[in-house]
């Protein structure tokens, strides 16, 4: 006897998962492992029940699917559902992944379930389809306000508002905010194009500063210059940084 599809719920809204739980029920080749009103318990029982295909809400107010599936070692199969966002259905066509509009009928619910059903019978790895919907949904995502990063199995949300200075390691950056320390897998660039450019500026192609955390700046040998944070934190400036530097800070 073939396994059952073990499918999870993720959305915010009680009767959006009620719709989809009843879709569901009528289809015995589904069995729901459980459902989840927010982006952390989704991203626990993710990790910990593995199931073969997730339900997932676009936006949810706490963390979004989009921040979530950025956090996943392992997505599964996912089928996104939405209100109407333009750049989410320009993402999930051009990635080939299945999406629901909210609000959707039957037939169009089980259209999306049956081409679900295929990418499981055949095994196909979704890893890349979602990464290519995350990075577009992150090209449009404006002005950062946010930053959700992974602490071991546990998701935290760090304010903008909070972090000192960003950091490149290899193809990570090191997120120094008041909490502490975060790794983030990214790139300097995003941060770059995305943090609030009246309160950040890039010195050095290895770091982004909040200017209000500057405290003074120092010349130590021929183009060679240095600034020195609130907790004494010393940070090396480039030539491109010092010159925005200079204009940022009116000297």
């Amino acid at each position: 006897m073939m396994n059952k599809i073990r499918a999870l719920i993720i959305d915010d809204e009680e009767l959006a998962r009620e719709v989809i739980r009843s879709f569901l029920e009528k289809d015995d080749t589904i069995t729901i492992i459980g459902e989840c009103a927010n982006g952390f318990d989704g991203f626990k029982e993710i990790n910990e029940q593995k199931p073969d295909l997730v339900f997932l809400d676009v936006m949810m107010p706490k963390l979004t699917g989009f921040e979530m599936l950025e956090l996943l070692e392992e997505p599964p199969v996912v089928i996104f559902s939405t209100a109407h966002d333009e750049f989410a259905i320009r993402a999930f066509e051009q990635n080939a992944v299945d999406y629901l509009l909210k609000p959707y009928s039957q037939e169009r619910f089980v259209d999306a379930l049956a081409r679900a059903k295929a990418k499981l019978a055949l095994e196909e790895h979704a890893g890349k389809a979602l990464s290519g919907v995350v990075e577009q949904s992150r090209e449009h995502s404006g002005t950062l306000s946010r930053v959700a990063v992974r602490t071991g199995s546990k998701i935290q949300i760090v304010p903008v508002g909070k972090i000192r200075y960003l950091e490149a390691m290899d193809d990570y950056v090191k997120l120094h905010t008041e909490q502490g320390v975060f790794l983030k897998q990214d790139t300097m660039k995003h941060y770059d194009e995305h943090l609030p450019a009246e309160d950040f500026i890039r010195i050095h192609r290895s770091y982004i500063v909040r200017l209000k955390e500057i405290v003074r700046l120092e010349l130590l040998g021929k183009d060679s210059h240095v600034v020195f944070l609130q907790d004494g934190t010393q940070l090396s400036v480039s030539r491109s940084g010092y010159a925005l530097l200079k204009e940022a800070l009116g000297f």
